[in-house]
């Protein structure tokens, strides 16, 4: 992984096998987009209440050049959520089909810069 990649835990003990997962998904995002600065990831369980079953957070910052992406499951609806590796599967799945959509912009972008407005012919 080449970019700093930081990982915190809110109302939760920090768990090196969550750990060891957020690092192992965020080393292949760089597939989708390599020019990654850095990734922030914030694992949040709920504060206790008195419903059964925690549904845990996960938030995602990744800088890229000109753009940040943030991805916030802060209300997740999904009782799937209980899990907290589907919860960090969910964000990053979503993650990384946001840092395809900017790559895809981008080559849009420059394919309509390069032919004076118009898109070049493939």
């Amino acid at each position: 992984m080449q970019f700093p990649l930081e990982i915190s835990f809110r109302n939760m003990d920090p768990s090196p096998a969550v750990e060891a997962r957020i690092r192992e998904k965020a080393a292949k995002l760089e597939r989708f987009h390599d020019r990654i600065i850095g990734c922030t990831v914030v694992v949040e369980a709920p504060h206790r209440s008195q419903h059964k079953g925690k549904l845990y957070s996960v938030r995602l910052d990744i800088s890229v050049p000109g753009k940040d992406i943030v991805v916030d499951r802060a209300k997740p609806v999904d009782h799937a959520h209980e899990d907290v590796y589907v919860a960090v599967r969910d964000a990053f799945n979503a993650a990384t089909r946001r840092l395809e959509d900017q790559v895809r912009k981008r080559r849009e972008g420059s394919k309509l810069r390069g032919t004076g407005g118009e898109p070049a012919a493939e």
